[in-house]
């Protein structure tokens, strides 16, 4: 077993490296899928000395099969959102404690305590659906917030403009976490001066609206709110740790989690940073699941670790990965 306090312990890149090969050991020996995936990349951990040499798995098999290296119970099932009739991704969780020491200290590492702010969640397309992990997240953050303000908002727009003028007049630190078609539908009825607020777009139309680019979201929420940046959220159903933007989508991870990312042409080879290409995704608080996942996000990252998401793959399976039929 993998010890959760050494996850959380991470201090230097090498502290990283050398768990993250310990857990890819624990993956090969205890997750039959991931197990299937390596043997056919003939992949064995007596060849993996590096992160760079680890097997991703394409997210894809979130969809179609059970991914588990653990015998516990299972405690949540986590499920994307989806169109009527398509497959969506389940995340079989057997420690939610996990899941939660993830996202307080990801949270904290980068915005303090959570007792410091009012937490506001406007995520109307999430809370209409059962199973979605950011809801369990912030609702969690919200009652850990212990503020009598905090909470979720679906449609009453009126009543969370009133309660952030009020926040503002007191000034008190305020956290406002929305879907991206939800703060233009509450800027295009409001126009706000926030300076204790911290605007966090968790991106998405959900096919509420036209997508936009993501400089012009943030360009139209900087107006609508008066504030100098718009701060991002870039986490998924399939991994238990979130990557946050305080600006500009330049996103950073906690100590535990890690982007990489590969050639567009050959899924299974790593690239250099400062080049664009698919995103892997390295989340070690995923122990019991698959820290190793090959996202269909198209991004880049940059030589301090850093990285933006630039777009996803337009077609639906990951090119250069035809391992699929486990």
């Amino acid at each position: 077993m993998i010890d959760p306090k050494a996850i959380f312990s991470i201090k230097s890149d090498a502290q990283f490296e050398a768990l993250a090969l310990e857990v890819f050991r624990f993956q090969f020996e205890n997750n039959s899928v991931y197990r299937s995936f390596c043997d056919l990349l003939y992949k064995h951990p007596s060849d993996v000395k590096t992160i760079e040499g680890i097997p991703f798995l394409p997210i894809q098999f979130f969809k179609s099969h059970d991914i588990l290296s653990s015998n516990d119970a299972i405690e949540k099932t986590f499920t994307s959102s989806g169109t009527t009739g398509s497959v969506t991704s389940k995340h079989l969780v057997t420690d939610l404690n996990l899941y939660k020491a993830s996202y307080t200290k990801g949270f904290q590492s980068f915005y303090g305590n959570v007792e410091d702010y009012v937490i506001l969640a406007l995520l109307p397309s999430y809370l209409e659906r059962d199973g979605s992990s950011l809801i369990y997240m912030v609702n969690d953050l919200i009652q850990q917030s212990n503020h009598p303000e905090s909470g979720f908002y679906l449609n009453n727009l009126d009543e969370l403009a009133q309660k952030l003028l009020r926040l503002e007049a007191k000034k008190q630190k305020t956290l406002l976490i929305g879907v991206s078609f939800a703060l233009l539908d509450l800027v295009e009825r409001f126009q706000f001066r926030l300076k204790h607020t911290t605007i966090m777009e968790t991106g998405g139309m959900k096919g509420r609206r036209k997508e936009i680019i993501r400089q012009e979201l943030h360009h139209i929420l900087k107006a609508g709110f008066s504030v100098d940046k718009i701060h991002s959220e870039y986490g998924m159903t399939e991994l238990l740790s979130q990557a946050y933007s305080k600006g500009d989508g330049i996103f950073e991870c906690p100590p535990w989690m890690k982007v990489l990312t590969r050639d567009t042409e050959d899924a299974l080879s790593l690239q250099q940073p400062n080049k664009t290409g698919g995103i892997n995704v390295i989340d070690l608080a995923n122990v019991n699941s698959c820290p190793f996942v090959a996202t269909q996000d198209l991004g880049k990252v940059y030589d301090n670790g850093e990285f933006e998401i630039i777009g996803r793959f337009d077609n639906s399976d990951i090119r250069g990965c035809n391992l699929m039929a486990l």
